[in-house]
């Protein structure tokens, strides 16, 4: 399936996209998705062109598989080791749009905000990533009040 924000920066993510110093949340979806756990240290031995390249990469299953091997490919030789292969994200919350997560609807509603599903399915995949992501536990949680406001808005 091809999203159409396959390549899509948010607006939260503006203070690290100018110079790509981090892995935006497109290229993390698209991680997701091939199976491949790329270290910031990778994402930040790789040039600018490599970097743009990766964030363009179309994101059909043919495509995605390429990217793999792309990956796997540039990292082979890094100091760092090579990208690791990981579980690929299948029948993740993110990919349901039927069914809204409850850590989703608990932050919206700390915050004031009603998520209907009808919502929740309107959304395109990369912005219920980018909730499901930035809700973890582990997250700082830093951008998820701008997330709400840029993609609830």
């Amino acid at each position: 399936m091809v999203n159409n924000k396959s390549n899509h920066y948010f607006y939260f993510e503006d203070d690290f996209i100018r110079d790509l110093r981090c892995i935006p949340l497109c290229v993390r979806r698209k991680l997701d998705l091939i199976g491949i756990k790329l270290k910031l240290t990778h994402w930040l031995d790789f040039n600018l062109n490599e970097k743009t390249k990766i964030v363009n990469w179309p994101d059909t299953q043919n495509e995605l598989l390429d990217l793999k091997i792309f990956l796997k490919k540039i990292t082979s030789n890094s100091k760092y080791g090579e990208a690791k292969e990981i579980e690929r994200s299948i029948n993740q919350p993110w990919q349901d749009k039927n069914k809204i997560p409850e850590q989703v609807l608990k932050a919206a509603l700390e915050r004031g905000i009603k998520i209907s599903i009808e919502k929740w399915r309107n959304l395109n995949e990369l912005d219920r990533f980018a909730f499901c992501k930035l809700i973890r536990p582990s997250h700082e949680h830093q951008n998820l009040d701008k997330a709400f406001d840029e993609i609830l808005k």
